[in-house]
């Protein structure tokens, strides 16, 4: 949900929505906190709810059109948001709501941790779809890639204090050798910013570790995505079982599909080398050696996307993340990515 000031939702929008759905009995601004995040949860007049989201730019806006209507229905039901209509004219997107809780704002106990990141895999291997790519969007990935490596410069340019001479020649080095692999990294219709918090978990987390004054999880929302559906209760010492549900295309597109791995590998799996392996169980393929070459090597340059963003932002979580990253990789860490 958003933080500090309220974003109401614009008339323009709820006329353009209640045309689609009828009238509105609740609105709910469920954006993220920061100013370019504009989304709100709504129910119509018979108790179900949607998700309006205004895209931010109207690329974010094409990508999770595109998403949705090409490869997100390969996901399955209750698996994603389903899109209902959209508005180019005012980059409005309208999405059926799916149940849970971002995982990243929950103690999962460890089978039901691992249980999520299984998922999480098999998700995206659905999503990725590399048997089925069309020659435009292999050729779509290959020139991906090739900005991203062209990119580093440019960020390197604007992380300026945060970056030593000795952070910038590794992330160099990564950015020369992902343009050697180009020809050899599976091409997929990836998700793009696959991490816990677009993953939504509908078991229960442990309560005794919930944080003060945090509701339980079967009365709470996620910040995206919701159905407000109470997640089934597990009998008395059993454990917690649940399903995973994935949201948030603004940043689908063609690219390798180990793009989608670096963003976990900078994250939960750092410690955690069980939540690695099951996601790659549900995933149903390991790494190729290809890409366990490229994964270190693209979790540099998203730490220095990360350095060249996040200050500017006060995207705070952003720049530890892209520190976090350049100090495993300058200890020589990098095979703790794959």
């Amino acid at each position: 949900m958003s933080h500090g000031h309220i974003k109401p939702l614009p008339p323009s929008l709820r006329e353009w929505a209640e045309r689609v759905v009828g009238p509105l009995s609740a609105v709910q601004d469920a954006s993220h906190p920061r100013a370019s995040s504009r989304v709100w949860d709504v129910t119509d007049s018979r108790g179900l709810r949607f998700f309006i989201k205004q895209s931010a730019s109207a690329s974010f806006y094409e990508r999770e059109t595109f998403g949705y209507q090409s490869a997100v229905p390969a996901l399955g039901f209750g698996r994603a948001p389903r899109l209902v209509e959209t508005d180019a004219r005012q980059l409005a997107l309208l999405l059926t709501a799916v149940p849970g809780t971002p995982v990243s704002r929950l103690t999962l106990p460890g089978p039901a941790h691992r249980s999520a990141h299984r998922q999480f895999g098999a998700l995206l291997r659905r999503l990725h779809g590399t048997d089925k790519m069309p020659g435009a969007g292999r050729r779509e990935a290959r020139a991906a890639l090739e900005r991203l490596a062209d990119d580093a410069e440019t960020h390197l340019a604007r992380a300026t204090d945060l970056m030593s001479e000795s952070r910038r020649a590794l992330v160099r080095r990564a950015a020369g050798h992902v343009r050697k692999l180009t020809d050899l990294l599976a091409p997929a219709h990836i998700h793009g910013d696959a991490q816990e918090r677009n993953a939504l978990w509908t078991g229960q987390a442990l309560p005794e570790q919930r944080t003060p004054g945090q509701r339980p999880l079967e009365q709470r929302t996620s910040g995206q995505q919701a159905s407000g559906r109470q997640a089934p209760r597990p009998a008395s010492g059993q454990l917690p079982s649940g399903q995973l549900a994935v949201i948030d295309f603004e940043r689908s597109r063609y690219a390798p599909a180990v793009q989608d791995f670096v963003r976990l590998a900078c994250g939960p799996w750092q410690d955690r080398g069980d939540l690695r392996a099951a996601f790659f169980h549900g995933y149903g393929r390991p790494l190729t050696d290809a890409e366990r070459q490229a994964l270190p090597c693209l979790a540099a340059l998203d730490a220095a996307s990360c350095l060249a963003y996040g200050p500017d932002h006060g995207e705070h979580d952003v720049t530890a993340r892209g520190l976090r990253t350049l100090a495993r990789l300058e200890n020589s860490a990098w095979g703790t990515f794959v």
